[in-house]
């Protein structure tokens, strides 16, 4: 067995118990003990933190150290965590679901023929019901979509908008970000000349081009994303001051549902809705004092939401 081989055989093993005797070590690599000592050592000089217990019960075990060491995986290993992965970039709600659409860029990336078919059998013998408001993202989607980003690749895809009309776009990926349960890809798009916000689960079949993107000033994705899914989207927008300092504001649920501006020791609110009367009643639960400072139709609607709650017994300040 060639030492390459045999170090990384050496550190699957390592991997899977607390502890091993360099007996046991050496009867499952078929080697001395005199081999799998220097192999010991030789991790170590490629900084695998190998410790050793001396006495009877002790052994050699592998430690934490500065950084995530390389896992070896066997088959079941890699299938479980791919499959796993699928589940938590195609979830509604999950906490680290950027972090899973990268890690699972990578594994597919690298997993054996053989795997790759068992895990074809998976998806297609396999069926998710959603567990919260978020609509279903097609995996292999988002897969081509991380990779794009990361090499800075121009793609092609086929798109449909809100109101379900179809068009072939072509874009060049900046990030990918995760926000209201749902996948948005921020790229360029070449057609129309300007940065845009899409929808994963509205986009089919991207198809990497193999062109680089261009070197662009990048716009904030996460604030792209924001403007596209609280203001942009909506009839009616409107400009409000809560008068919270921006990093009070930051910590209610404006944040998520508008963009915030900071505005001397108050904050700028811009946010949007279909009626007026459903955001008024939104801004009157704000945990601070409101101002609409426009439009008018949004400061009427606020101003009777606002007699209701008191009961209508007088005039209420403006």
């Amino acid at each position: 067995m060639e030492t390459a081989t045999r170090l990384l055989r050496l550190l699957a093993l390592l991997h899977t118990r607390p502890s091993w005797t360099a007996p046991e070590l050496a009867e499952r690599l078929g080697v001395t003990t005199r081999t799998v000592r220097r192999d010991i050592a030789r991790l170590r000089r490629l900084d695998h933190p190998v410790q050793a217990s001396p006495g009877p019960h002790g052994g050699y075990q592998l430690g934490r150290g500065p950084e995530l060491p390389p896992l070896i995986l066997d088959d079941r290993e890699a299938l479980a965590a791919v499959v796993g992965l699928r589940f938590a970039t195609a979830g509604t709600g999950v906490g680290l679901a950027e972090a899973a659409v990268s890690a699972l860029a990578k594994l597919e990336r690298v997993l054996p023929e053989h795997l790759a078919e068992r895990l074809k059998d998976v998806q297609a013998a396999t069926v998710s019901v959603a567990t919260g408001p978020g609509v279903a993202t097609d995996p292999d989607c988002l897969v081509v979509l991380a990779q794009a980003c990361r090499r800075r690749e121009r793609i092609r895809l086929m798109y449909r908008d809100r109101e379900g009309t179809r068009s072939l776009r072509h874009l060049e990926p900046l990030r990918l970000v995760h926000a209201h349960w749902r996948w948005y890809l921020v790229a360029f798009d070449l057609d129309r000349d300007d940065w845009r916000t899409f929808r994963v689960d509205r986009a089919n079949a991207p198809m990497a081009t193999g062109v680089r993107s261009l070197d662009r000033d990048a716009p904030d994705p996460v604030e792209l994303v924001r403007a596209a899914v609280t203001v942009s989207p909506y009839e009616v927008q409107a400009t409000v001051r809560l008068h919270l300092p921006l990093a009070e504001a930051e910590h209610t649920c404006a944040a998520r549902y508008g963009l915030l501006e900071a505005d001397g020791d108050t904050t700028l609110l811009r946010t949007g809705a279909n009626d007026a009367a459903w955001l008024a009643g939104y801004l009157a639960g704000l945990p601070c004092r409101v101002e609409v400072l426009e439009p008018d139709q949004v400061r009427a609607a606020f101003r009777a939401h606002v007699e209701r709650l008191v009961g209508a017994g007088g005039p209420v300040p403006a």
